[in-house]
């Protein structure tokens, strides 16, 4: 496995001010109509980050499986300092550099990209995964743990279930069971991915647990590469 260090970019936003206009320019440019692979082909890869803020360190990994049979084909972790405070809205801005640096260092091309956080699902409509979609161009879905802001019905009680997650009337993810009687994961769009699909390639990827595998495997590796991080040097 591959472990790097990431930079932040000279030209990294340094206020919330600035961080805003970047994601008022870069929402533009998210896809919101292809479809996405489908479910079960190819590759797809989790990405996920973990911090320690005493050290401002912050260490992000990138795993990729293969869809079929979610057997893992590559995995890479980068660690670098914290590149932005934290501001609700604006969480991307910490976790965009070391995670780009983790999926350069993949020796594969990453497919479909799965992100620990929100899509569309957003006050702004642009979280992590459309952040990351448009800088990339890949296809990206946001997988969440609580529905941020949002309101939902509890969806039905077996796996596959669905219930929309609103801003007022505008439906921007869905609340889906993937396992029975369990709470929800939260899924959005993140970019050139169809919420329909998003929801699709979730459920494929989380056969036994509730989380999706792609979530789980690289939750466990940034912790496990933030631990053994070395700095402050």
């Amino acid at each position: 496995m591959t472990t790097v260090t990431a930079q932040i970019p000279a030209d990294w936003p340094a206020t919330e001010e600035r961080a805003r206009a970047v994601q008022d320019g870069l929402r533009a440019r998210v896809v919101l109509d292809e479809p996405g692979p489908p479910p079960g082909t190819g590759t797809v890869t989790g990405v996920d980050v973990a911090y320690d803020d005493a050290r401002d360190v912050v260490a992000a990994a990138a795993v990729t499986l293969d869809a079929a049979t979610l057997a893992v084909v590559a995995e890479a972790t980068a660690v670098g300092r914290i590149s932005f405070p934290y501001v609700p809205g604006l969480l991307a801005f910490r976790e965009i550099p070391t995670v780009l640096a983790a999926l350069d260092a993949l020796p594969c091309p990453p497919g479909l990209v799965v992100c620990d956080g929100y899509g569309r699902a957003h006050p702004r409509r642009f979280g992590l995964a459309s952040h990351l979609g448009v800088l990339t161009g890949l296809a990206t879905v946001g997988v969440a743990k609580n529905p941020f802001t949002f309101a939902y019905d509890d969806p039905d009680t077996p796996r596959g279930s669905t219930s929309p997650l609103l801003d007022g009337a505008e439906e921007v993810g869905r609340a889906l069971r993937t396992r029975a009687a369990v709470k929800p994961v939260f899924v959005s769009v993140g970019h050139r991915v169809g919420l329909d699909n998003a929801c699709a390639h979730t459920l494929a990827l989380a056969p036994a647990f509730r989380l999706p595998e792609t979530t789980r495997r690289a939750d466990a590796l940034c912790r496990a590469a933030l631990r053994a991080a070395a700095y402050p040097a």
